[in-house]
């Protein structure tokens, strides 16, 4: 006996996710996110050792 039309089973693939993900990156960015971005940067310690291992690499030793 053949299968009816309507048994097929329920595909849950990865369109409804796809879908899901595009509609919420097009509704805008997320506030929490929008404050992570606007918040002033802390000047670390990894800062000053990027700025010495640059001068180092250009050539100036002291």
């Amino acid at each position: 006996m053949t299968r009816h039309l309507s048994d097929k089973p329920r595909e849950t693939g990865a369109a409804r996710m796809r879908e899901y993900t595009r509609q919420e990156r097009e509704n805008g960015r997320h506030p929490s996110t929008v404050a992570l971005h606007e918040r002033p940067r802390s000047a670390g310690d990894g800062n000053r050792k990027l700025r010495e291992f640059t001068r180092i690499d250009r050539g100036g030793e002291t």
